[in-house]
C-alpha cells in the first residue's frame, strides 16, 4: 500500500512540474540596435513577442538589471524575454 501511494504521489509531483514548465517564458530572437546604459534602455529589432501579443518590430525596452545591460552589445543577436513590469515593457532575461 505504501509503495502504491508513493508512486501516485511521485506521478502527481511530476505532472505538476510539467504543468509549471509549460508556463516558462519563451525566448524571442532579436538584434540589439542601441544600448543606453545610463537611461537603462535598449532598442531591439525583434520577432513576434507571443507573450505580449506583439508583432515583429523595432522598439525600446527598459532594462532594470545592470547584469543584463552588461550582456547587450550593439549589433549582437540575442534571445530575450520581455514582460510588462509596472506597466513598462522590460527585458527580464537574455541568453
Amino acid at each position: 500500500m505504501k509503495t502504491t501511494m508513493m508512486k501516485i504521489s511521485l506521478a502527481a509531483l511530476l505532472s505538476v512540474s510539467a504543468a509549471f514548465g509549460a508556463f516558462a517564458e519563451e525566448f524571442t530572437k532579436g538584434v540589439v540596435n542601441k544600448v543606453d546604459a545610463k537611461a537603462k534602455k535598449v532598442t531591439i529589432k525583434h520577432e513576434d513577442l507571443k507573450n505580449l501579443d506583439m508583432p515583429a518590430m523595432t522598439m525600446v525596452f527598459r532594462v532594470e538589471d545592470p547584469a543584463i545591460i552588461d550582456k547587450l552589445k550593439e549589433g549582437s543577436s540575442i534571445e530575450f524575454v520581455a514582460e510588462r513590469v509596472n506597466g513598462k515593457l522590460t527585458v527580464t532575461e537574455v541568453k
